[in-house]
């Protein structure tokens, strides 16, 4: 075990001053329902620019690998950004990058051009990036270590809000028309197809500018706001002769965090096209968009309940139950049809709650200084997002939609694992004073 002994305290991921943090805990939880609003937003964008730029599913699926291989890029120089500016300035950094990406959609939707699409995604993603990178750690810190996890899942709920809005909010603006069936496009002359597709596009035109202005007044509101400075985890005075690497619950966590997301993300993106086969849900995109609400919205739910329950439960038996439960209702959908397949999926949401917030505090439990470089590295894991998705689709392609949730089970199988044996914390990080 890799341990440091200069000092005789060790430095721990939560703070207990007795101080009342719940004027900053309410002001930084509006970045958790931001990015979930904005992000939940990519599964109605999915069925929309793949019918507008008649793409198959794994094309369709480069939307999420465009914007959460973002993640991966900017998480690591995200946590040197915190070690450079602290949490406050790189949250209001992260905003205005965010707004600028959503103004980006604009150009996007006028050319029209899907790579111009990919790239305002990726902008928008490398400010969300910023955001997880430090919000994530600070509400974790922002209080007593034991309720950190219980922290965390009360701000990730709001997170869960924003998604629960963002599938019904986007599906009425982004998808208020139907669109041409496949087999007509291709039998449109070439400029036809353009101003077609030119009008379909600029549905998402107001939307982002209106969600752009929002995250830029939400910029300046943090930048005024007075957030209480954590020093045990943000000044690197004394040495710390560590590194992220030698924490076992911290890598094995990063892992967790690439399946979780993975998983949810492809479920999510694969729901509008999943509810709308003739032996699933024979509805409408439209219609489909509005039930996906209910996945995300059992996350909001779950993570209500989750809040509260790891006050009692230990938070590592919560994720280990919910990870099994998870990969039970996909089983249940891949073997039925109709309804039942519909809403087994759908409760997926609501087991998915407890389980980013609740890997990320065991994954950085006790790193101390090292916090920010540790959820550097837990948010590059967000890549996830975009490799399983797109895997994911090529086996739809191949298989059909219904059978390739297989996928997802697989990895709540070893979020089930870290969950009993992996978080186990084996090494202590100790500042030199």
């Amino acid at each position: 075990m890799a341990q440091t002994t200069v000092s005789t305290t060790s430095v721990t991921a939560g703070i207990d001053s007795g101080q009342d943090y719940r004027r900053p805990l309410a002001m930084v939880t509006t970045l958790f329902f931001m990015w979930g609003f904005l992000t939940s937003l990519n599964d109605i964008l999915i069925p929309h620019l793949k019918s507008v730029f008649d793409l198959n599913y794994a094309k369709a699926m480069l939307i999420q690998f465009a914007f959460f291989t973002s993640y991966f890029v900017f998480s690591l120089p995200s946590g040197k950004l915190i070690d450079a500016v602290g949490y406050k300035k790189a949250m209001v950094a992260g905003l205005f990058t965010m707004g600028f990406g959503a103004l980006l959609f604009i150009p996007a939707a006028s050319v029209p051009s899907f790579p111009f699409f990919l790239t305002a995604l990726i902008v928008l993603a490398a400010g969300m990036t910023i955001l997880q990178v430090s919000a994530n750690p600070y509400v974790a810190i922002l209080g007593p270590e034991k309720t950190a996890a219980s922290r965390l899942n009360l701000a990730q709920a709001f997170n869960s809000l924003g998604t629960t809005i963002g599938p019904k909010l986007g599906g009425l603006l982004i998808l208020s028309s139907a669109p041409l069936a496949v087999e007509v496009m291709r039998q449109m002359s070439a400029p036809d197809l353009q101003a077609y597709r030119i009008q379909q596009a600029s549905s998402v035109k107001v939307p982002y500018l209106v969600f752009a202005l929002a995250l830029m007044a939400l910029a300046v509101a943090i930048a005024l706001f007075k957030l209480p400075r954590i020093a045990s985890v943000e000044q690197r005075d004394g040495a710390v002769h560590d590194s992220i690497w030698r924490h076992s619950h911290l890598v094995l966590g990063a892992v967790g965090i690439f399946v979780y997301v993975g998983a949810e993300v492809s479920i999510g993106s694969f729901l509008v096209n999943y509810f709308s086969q003739p032996d699933i849900g024979n509805i409408s995109e439209k219609v489909a968009a509005g039930l996906v609400s209910f996945y995300w919205g059992g996350a909001m739910v779950g993570r209500f309940i989750g809040s509260a329950l790891q006050q009692k439960i230990s938070p590592n038996k919560i994720l280990g139950v919910a990870a099994l439960m998870s990969a039970l209702l996909v089983a249940a959908s891949m073997l039925t049809l109709g309804h039942v397949a519909m809403w087994t999926i759908i409760a997926v949401g609501l087991f998915n709650s407890v389980m980013f917030p609740t890997i990320f505090t065991l994954a950085i439990e006790g790193l101390g200084p090292l916090t920010g470089d540790g959820s550097g590295l837990l948010v590059a894991a967000i890549v996830g997002g975009a490799i399983i998705p797109e895997l994911q689709g090529l086996i739809a392609d191949r298989i059909g939609i219904h059978h390739a949730f297989f996928l997802p089970i697989l990895c709540y199988f070893y979020i089930a694992f870290y969950a009993f044996v992996g978080s186990k914390r084996k090494t202590a990080v100790v500042a030199r004073p």
